[in-house]
């Protein structure tokens, strides 16, 4: 498990009064409030939070110091940081933090160790495994279903993948130098599978 989770991102000012917007990455957007003192990213800077609400598409927040608004555009674009064990732990076996699962090794059901995985991203159609091949080369992309990866052990430091045919050969080699390109498995939209969730912070509901 890491060490910190991303919970939120500061915004533009808001007024001239130090408020700030904070587009917050909890499932329900105040419950930031509840997790006590912000980091920035270096985790030099601490913000407690005096006063937030709901705006448009965002919240609207008010930092303890920061008092007008030169203060809160000095802000802008910052990440907001907590310790992991400040989060609630996931009451469904079945419900992640990414911050859990970057870092876990991956391996195939007879225990051939293939990769690592480096992020989760979500392209509209469900949450996805970002995996660093054990060989070099390009990233690969598992959809993080049951049918695909049926075994997640957070504990054990590894999960166990069931990849489409394929996605883990011939991998291509990274094209220049600093730059990494990801290959997307195989997977038809209209199959039924079955589905993992994985969130940021808030963890959503199980396997459906």
């Amino acid at each position: 498990m890491t060490g910190r989770v991303c919970v939120g991102k500061v915004g533009a000012a808001h007024g001239v009064r130090g408020e700030v917007r904070v587009f917050s990455y909890t499932e329900d957007p105040l419950a930031i409030r509840a997790y006590g003192v912000l980091e920035d990213e270096t985790g030099a800077r601490k913000f407690e939070i005096a006063s937030a609400r709901e705006g448009n598409g965002h919240l609207v927040v008010r930092f303890k110091g920061i008092d007008d608004r030169n203060a809160a555009e000095k802000l802008t674009h910052m990440q907001l940081f907590v310790p992991r064990e400040r989060l609630p732990e996931p009451k469904d076996e079945d419900e992640f933090y990414h911050a859990d699962l970057i870092g876990l090794a991956v391996e195939t059901k007879a225990g051939e160790r293939l990769g690592e995985v480096i992020a989760v991203p979500n392209y509209g159609a469900g949450d996805l495994l970002e995996i660093r091949p054990l060989k070099k080369g390009q990233s690969v992309l598992i959809p993080f279903v049951g049918d695909f990866v049926p075994v997640v052990d957070v504990k054990g430091g590894k999960i166990v993948v069931d990849p489409p045919a394929g996605l883990f050969e011939d991998i291509p080699p990274l094209e220049g130098e600093g730059r990494r390109r990801s290959r997307r498995g195989g997977v038809d939209a209209d199959t039924p599978t079955r589905s993992r969730f994985a969130r940021s912070t808030s963890p959503s509901r199980g396997r459906r």
